[in-house]
C-alpha cells in the first residue's frame, strides 16, 4: 500500500473514533496507534498532522495528543461591500483589457468533484499514477544540493535549460539551451507568450475547438480569439491562411500533438504548410506540446514539435513537466529565437521573477534519475489499458455518442453528441448520476458546430472505475437524451 493511501485511511480510521474521546482528552499513545493499526511510526505521525491541520486534535511536547476543544465561530461585523462594485467596474467600457476574468474553463479541470463522484473532467494524471516516490526523493535530493536555496538565474538552471533543449530539438541539436527560458508550469508559460507577442484588443487565432484555459488567458490579455477549424489530421492550413488575411492576426496558438479536445496531430503534409503560412503573413506560431510525455503504449513514433523544424523564430514552443508527474510540479519552458526571447524574459521577470531553485533542483533530480523513464513507460501502458476500456464501454453501452477519433496519447475523449442534445443538461443529469464530464461549449471560441462533451480517462481510480463511470453516464444519458 502506498504511504499516502495509508496515512489517508488512517487519518479517517481516527477521525471515526474521536467520537469515543470528549474535548480535551488524550488519545492513545504513538506506539500504541501503530500496534492497534498495524502501520509505520511515520505513518501514524502524518496522520495525527493531517487531524491537527484540521482543527481536530491538538498535541503537546513531551505530553501526547488530545481531542481538540470545539471551535467557537468567529462572528465578524456585517461590513458595506457594495462600494466595490463602482470601484471594480469605473470607466470599464473603455479598458482594453476587461477587469473581470472567466476562470470557469480552468476550475473545472481543477476542482475536486464531490465525494463519490467519478472524475471524467479531470486534467491531470490519478494519484496512483503519479510518481510520488521518485518526486519525494527527488525533492529530498534536491534540497540538500549546495546553493539549493539561493536565487536561480533568471533564465532558468543551465543544466535543466539543456535538458529541455534536448527534449524540444532532438538528436539534431535545432534548439539550444540559450533559447529556452524555464517557467512556472504550462498555463504560466502560454500567458508569458500571449502577453509578449500581441498587444491588447488584438486578433489571435486559435484552433477550434481549443483548449479552455488558453482562450481564458486571450480574452484575460484582451485579445480576440478568432476561430480556425481542426479535423483529425489538425488545423486546416488553407482556412488558416484565409483567417490570418482576414483578421491581420500576429499570432497562432496550436496544439499539434494530440490535441486538446479532440486529440488529433497535424499530419506531416500540413506541418510545412502551417509554418509556411505563418511566415509569410509575419506571424507566430505557438506550439503547446502539453502531453508528449503521455504517448500510448501501442503508438508509434511522434512526429518532432515544430520548433525542432524552424529555423527563422516563427514558432514559440511551450511544454511542461506538469501533466506527467502531479499537479504541484509546476515546470514548464519556453523555446524561441530572435528578438522575441528578450521579451518572453522580460515578462516573465516581471510576473514572477523565478521559478525556486530547489523546484528546478527537483526537477533535474527526477528526470536524471533511473525512475524516470521507468515511470513513463507505465505510464504509457495504463493510458493505453485506460483508453481501451472507455472506448470499449462507450461503444457498447452508449453507442449514440460518436466517438470520431481515438487519440494514441493524451488523457481524453472527444465525443459528439446527438443533434439537439444539450450538452449542459446532460453535464447536470450525469452529475446527479455520480459521474462529472466537461461540456463542450466552453472549448469554442465562436458558435459550436454541435454538441459535445469531453471524457478523462487519466484522473479516475482504473478500469473498474471507468466501467462504472461509464454506466453511470448511460444512465444520465437515457434521463436527458
Amino acid at each position: 500500500m502506498q504511504q499516502r493511501s495509508s496515512v489517508d485511511e488512517l487519518a479517517q480510521e481516527l477521525r471515526q473514533e474521536l467520537n469515543r474521546y470528549s474535548p480535551g482528552e488524550k488519545l492513545p499513545s504513538s506506539r500504541a496507534l501503530v500496534e492497534r493499526h498495524r502501520v509505520s511510526p511515520v505513518t501514524v505521525s502524518r496522520a495525527l498532522a493531517q487531524l491537527v491541520a484540521e482543527g481536530l486534535v491538538v498535541t503537546r511536547p513531551g505530553a501526547g495528543a488530545f481531542r481538540a476543544e470545539p471551535a467557537t465561530p468567529a462572528t465578524a461585523a456585517a461590513g458595506d461591500t457594495s462600494w466595490q462594485e463602482v470601484a471594480l467596474s469605473a470607466d470599464g467600457a473603455a479598458d482594453l483589457v476587461p477587469r473581470t476574468v472567466d476562470a470557469s474553463g480552468v476550475t473545472v479541470s481543477l476542482a475536486a468533484p464531490p465525494p463519490g463522484v467519478i472524475e471524467f473532467n479531470g486534467g491531470y494524471l490519478h494519484p496512483s499514477l503519479q510518481p510520488e516516490r521518485a518526486m519525494a526523493a527527488a525533492l529530498s535530493r534536491a534540497g540538500r544540493r549546495p546553493g539549493a536555496w539561493g536565487r536561480p538565474p533568471l533564465e532558468g538552471l543551465p543544466e535543466l535549460r539543456e535538458w529541455f533543449a534536448r527534449s524540444i530539438g532532438g538528436p539534431r541539436g535545432s534548439v539550444t539551451a540559450a533559447e529556452v527560458l524555464i517557467g512556472a508550469g504550462g498555463q504560466s508559460a502560454l500567458t508569458t507568450a500571449l502577453r509578449a507577442l500581441a498587444p491588447p484588443g488584438a486578433p489571435v487565432l486559435v484552433e477550434s475547438p481549443t483548449y479552455p484555459g488558453m482562450l481564458a488567458i486571450a480574452r484575460s490579455c484582451g485579445l480576440h480569439p478568432v476561430p480556425v477549424p481542426v479535423d483529425a489530421d489538425g488545423v486546416k492550413p488553407e482556412l488558416l491562411a484565409d483567417a490570418f488575411r482576414a483578421s491581420g492576426a500576429r499570432v497562432f496558438v496550436c496544439q499539434p500533438l494530440f490535441q486538446n479536445p479532440t486529440g488529433a496531430v497535424l499530419a506531416p503534409a500540413r506541418r510545412a504548410q502551417v509554418l509556411r503560412t505563418a511566415r509569410e503573413a509575419g506571424a507566430f506560431v505557438v506550439e503547446d506540446d502539453f502531453v508528449r510525455r503521455l504517448v500510448h503504449e501501442d503508438s508509434g513514433p511522434l512526429p518532432p514539435p515544430l520548433a525542432a523544424d524552424d529555423p527563422d523564430g516563427v514558432v514559440v514552443h511551450v511544454c511542461s513537466l506538469t501533466k506527467a508527474t502531479s499537479p504541484s510540479f509546476r515546470v514548464s519552458a519556453l523555446a524561441a529565437r530572435g528578438p522575441v526571447l528578450e521579451r518572453l524574459r522580460a515578462i516573465q521577470v516581471v510576473d514572477s521573477f523565478f521559478v525556486p531553485r530547489p523546484l528546478q533542483e527537483a526537477a533535474l533530480e527526477l528526470v536524471g534519475s533511473p525512475a524516470w523513464p521507468r515511470h513513463l513507460r507505465a505510464v504509457s501502458a495504463e493510458l493505453r489499458a485506460r483508453r481501451e476500456a472507455m472506448t470499449g464501454a462507450l461503444r457498447l453501452n452508449l453507442p449514440r455518442l460518436a466517438l470520431p477519433h481515438i487519440p494514441s496519447g493524451g488523457y481524453h475523449l472527444w465525443l459528439r453528441l446527438p443533434d439537439g442534445a444539450d450538452e449542459t443538461a446532460l453535464a447536470a443529469a450525469a452529475l446527479r448520476a455520480g459521474v462529472a464530464i466537461t461540456p463542450g461549449r466552453p472549448y469554442f471560441s465562436a458558435e459550436p458546430p454541435a454538441a459535445h462533451a469531453r471524457l478523462s480517462f487519466a484522473a479516475v481510480g482504473g478500469t473498474a472505475e471507468i466501467a462504472e463511470g461509464v454506466r453511470r453516464l448511460g444512465a444520465a444519458c437515457t434521463e436527458v437524451l
